[in-house]
């Protein structure tokens, strides 16, 4: 692949930093954006930046001017509304141009929690009882949902909108919670069955062949203490962690355990149209049932989150990871 291929990396326009919008800075604050330019320029490719947000048109202009060969997409949302992703890359598909990762059909199923589930239990993949919920009217929760019930937004990510409050174990906590979800994030709530067991991560990268990279844990307090749940300060705040003894890492498991998470991974990630990479969120219940919790067709790709730490585990560096992305895209659109 040609070192001057033209590269646009479209990202968030609240990421740019105003002191630095070409991500040029020797010294800077960790970020993804940030992570990712800095691969592409290393590996001697031409990368601009390019902000998605505000006026639409533009945003095609700007697209138009760059004549981008491929956008390298880290978009996770627009003008503040994370609903709206799977637009943007419905927009660089009406406009013809190539672009890394999951298109909006799949950015849709991995989005909305109620779709994705439903989807996933008529493949007969197993996923957590659950129930939509709306806070502004009168709900009924089915007599077949056991609590404690886990407690989301509907269609945010990365644990937003999940804290300790979000395991409830009655209906006049749920109703509460509810409640409070739906003021919050203006959005329907879904709750579901808490899966007693660990909390497992599952990279994957690919198209039409895919490789399954080691399995991550999150690991909780082997004494049952503090949170049992990756809520948001579980997933994002270290001193939390440390105040909690709650670790990331590898999973120790047997061989053909592995193999049946890899397994059953693959199969959702061709069930929800990921492409070129994904993680899949699990629970491996104590009779080593392998439950879906969620599936990320857009995760992190910072250096030392979860993707780059088990493509390394799995021999391909950082920026080889990077390198791979970019040439899976290529090669769907060749």
């Amino acid at each position: 692949m040609s070192r001057r291929l033209r590269i646009t990396v479209l990202v968030d326009t609240a990421a740019i930093p105003g002191n630095d919008p070409e991500f040029t800075a020797a010294e800077h604050e960790p970020s993804t954006e940030y992570e990712v330019i800095g691969a592409l320029r290393n590996l001697g490719y031409k990368a601009s930046v390019l902000g998605a947000g505000g006026d639409i048109g533009t945003l095609v202009s700007s697209l138009k001017g760059q004549r981008p060969q491929i956008v390298f997409n880290l978009t996770e949302e627009f003008s503040g509304d994370r609903r709206l992703d799977k637009n943007i890359a419905g927009l660089l598909e009406m406009l013809g141009i190539p672009f890394t990762g999951t298109g909006p059909a799949g950015l849709m199923l991995c989005r909305d929690k109620l779709l994705c589930k439903q989807l996933l239990s008529l493949h007969r993949i197993r996923v957590p009882g659950f129930v939509s919920l709306a806070g502004n009217r009168v709900f009924r929760v089915p007599k077949t949902l056991r609590y404690p019930l886990v407690v989301k937004p509907e269609f945010e990510d990365g644990s937003e909108g999940i804290s300790n409050a979000s395991l409830v174990g009655n209906e006049a906590e749920l109703k509460e919670r509810v409640q409070f979800v739906h003021e919050r994030w203006k959005q329907p709530v879904i709750a579901e069955e808490y899966v007693e067991g660990r909390e497992l991560y599952v990279s994957i990268l690919g198209n039409s062949r895919l490789v399954a990279l080691p399995v991550r844990e999150c690991i909780f307090d082997v004494n049952g203490e503090g949170p049992q749940i990756a809520t948001y300060r579980v997933k994002w705040n270290k001193e939390y962690r440390e105040k909690w003894n709650i670790k990331f890492g590898f999973a120790k498991l047997d061989a053909p355990i592995v193999k049946r998470i890899w397994r059953v991974c693959r199969k959702v990630y061709r069930l929800l149209q990921m492409h070129d990479y994904g993680r899949i969120d699990i629970r491996l219940a104590p009779d080593n049932k392998v439950i879906i919790i969620e599936a990320n067709s857009n995760p992190d790709i910072a250096y030392g989150e979860e993707v780059a730490e088990a493509a390394e585990k799995a021999g391909i560096s950082y920026e080889k990871l990077i390198d791979r992305i970019l040439k899976l895209a290529r090669r769907r659109y060749k």
